[in-house]
């Protein structure tokens, strides 16, 4: 394992201490929110091609205009306006003063000795979230893991990232940025214009749950999705939510991703202990709401997602009872070995007991490959995702002789 840490002191921000030098935090928080710089100038990365049109049109500039900087910005990665070189200096000059072209600072660069890579991402208003790059077991590409929010608004027992509370959602820049960060660290710009890329697709799996960000993703994945742009094909894109019913049908009618469902019970009782939100949505809402999945089909089934917890979720009665639970739903399953975190009273199902579980779910005619973790060795597998500020802090405050966890309480990721 590797493990490459950076810093950019400048980055840091302000505090309320501060204000009469600079802005204040609230000040950062504030302009974060609306991808501002702390000179208030506005990043181009996270402008929908639409607002990006009213802005030039605003300047005097043709839609041609608009067409250059999405290129240079999505197809070529570029980083700043002056390397735009087929725009006239003088109005990339004036596209300075009010417009940048922005990345999160890398604070860890991470790589596991399974070659999964994980980066930790400092945002303006100095909050991080975490991006994973899963490579493939077989063929020369992956996913990336991609983070909503920072933190989680959730409870979901079996989760790291449910000990921090939810801090705030991210914007469309910074969710798109963390593909970008990607693309940089492998070198994958201008996109491939062949369709062989090694960072192939998009799962909406990081910390957060994307259905309570759901406007900030949908922008975010639409640049991603662009076909001037960084062109990830929709049929490579999956969103993966604990269950947020109202919001789960718009899903499929405004971006037409791939959906799976972070599942991990067969009944009402059992989701509500360890997944509270169920007790909002409860089963009966979440399976109608994938019956009517926008796209569902024999060949693109939606996904459950099923963690595997020892002597909790884990019989062969669980997995009849799932079986039931969807029918005419089509979908598959992905069993996951449940991934140990510090402080988790959890442990994983055996692995004879998983096949086991796996071939009850197959006689039953549903297929159910066990996703063996990746990314162990960093944090990195199925449900360890959390800032890693937040694990410093935990590490310092026990080693000052302060015993007591994070003040950040539960939350937790349900995407992942």
């Amino acid at each position: 394992m590797t493990d490459v840490l950076t810093e950019n002191a400048s980055a840091q921000p302000a505090t309320d201490s501060t204000a009469a030098n600079g802005p204040s935090l609230s000040d950062f928080v504030t302009r974060a929110a609306n991808g501002q710089a702390a000179d208030g100038r506005r990043d181009l990365v996270g402008i929908s091609r639409e607002e990006l049109t009213e802005l030039m049109a605003d300047m005097g500039e043709s839609k041609f205009r608009v067409k250059q900087l999405w290129n240079w910005v999505y197809n070529r990665g570029v980083k700043d306006i002056e390397d735009m070189t087929n725009i006239s200096k003088k109005l990339r000059d004036r596209l300075a003063q009010d417009f940048y072209v922005g990345r999160p600072v890398l604070t860890a660069d991470q790589k596991s000795s399974d070659d999964t890579h994980k980066w930790l991402m400092k945002f303006h208003d100095g909050n991080e979230a975490e991006t994973v790059y899963i490579p493939d077991r077989n063929e020369d590409r992956g996913a990336v893991c991609i983070s909503s929010q920072v933190g989680c608004t959730l409870t979901c027992k079996f989760c790291h990232t449910g000990t921090q509370l939810l801090v705030r959602n991210l914007t469309p820049g910074e969710i798109v940025s963390q593909f970008m960060i990607a693309r940089d660290s492998y070198g994958e710009w201008p996109t491939p214009s062949n369709g062989i890329r090694r960072l192939s697709n998009i799962v909406m799996m990081g910390m957060g749950e994307p259905l309570f960000n759901y406007e900030n993703v949908r922008d975010a994945l639409r640049i991603a999705m662009d076909g001037e742009g960084i062109s990830i094909s929709r049929r490579r894109v999956t969103l993966s939510t604990s269950g947020v019913v109202p919001e789960i049908v718009r899903c499929g009618e405004e971006l037409g991703v791939g959906l799976a469902i972070s599942l991990h019970a067969p009944d009402d009782d059992l989701r509500n202990e360890i997944m509270p939100i169920n007790k909002k949505y409860p089963l009966k809402e979440l399976m109608d709401a994938c019956r009517n999945y926008p796209g569902m089909s024999n060949s693109r089934p939606i996904t459950m997602e099923y963690v595997m917890l020892k002597g909790v979720n884990d019989k062969p009665e669980h997995a009849r009872a799932l079986a039931k639970l969807v029918k005419g739903v089509h979908c598959k399953f992905n069993l996951i070995p449940f991934n140990k975190w510090p402080g988790s009273d959890y442990e994983c199902t055996p692995t004879n007991d998983i096949k086991k579980f796996a071939q009850v779910l197959l006689d039953n005619g549903y297929e159910a490959p066990i996703r063996w973790p990746r990314g162990r060795d960093i944090l990195a597998a199925c449900g360890q995702l959390k800032s890693e500020s937040q694990r410093q802090r935990k590490s310092r405050a026990t080693a000052g002789g302060c015993a007591k966890s994070d003040s950040d309480g539960e939350g937790v990721v349900a995407a992942q």
